[in-house]
């Protein structure tokens, strides 16, 4: 049997606070929200915009640190690749997909990419000797052990 790729990029915005919980086991599990549009022309030659959610979650000790220093409005690039559960409601069977993030890169917040901020989330910064800035350039890989928290 040949093996297949699974691999999903996007970049976009938070649209809420990251969501840090723990499993029972331990293991740090953060739950993202993130938000992706995309302009195009309509039949009638008129600019449309189109907005996609996506459930990103982040593992791990990244997604600990990741947790200190994103907030709603925050602009990120992740890589990753798509998982989809099943589970039962009222006796339906439903379907749910997520994004499980590789990698995860800051790109600025909306203020920086020029678009303006709907209201957003004052969070203090993390202490630590990294910076946002520190993860801003495109080609920055980050993996759990370059995150020193």
């Amino acid at each position: 049997m040949s093996e297949g790729l699974n691999k999903v990029m996007l970049l976009g915005n938070l649209g809420a606070d990251p969501d840090l919980r723990t499993t029972d086991g331990g293991q740090a599990i953060l739950k993202l929200r993130l938000a992706t549009s995309e302009s195009y022309l309509d039949r009638n030659n008129e600019r449309q915009e189109r907005t996609e959610w996506h459930s990103v979650t982040v593992w791990g000790k990244r997604g600990e640190g990741l947790a200190k220093i994103l907030s709603k409005g925050s602009r990120i690039f992740v890589e990753g690749a798509l998982r989809t559960s099943s589970y039962e409601k009222n006796g339906e069977k439903r379907y749910s997909t997520e994004i499980h993030a590789i990698n995860v890169i800051l790109a600025g917040d909306r203020r920086e990419s020029g678009e303006s901020p709907r209201q957003p989330a004052q969070r203090p910064q993390a202490k630590s000797a990294v910076s946002r800035d520190d993860f801003a350039a495109p080609d920055y890989d980050v993996r759990d052990e370059d995150i020193p928290f």
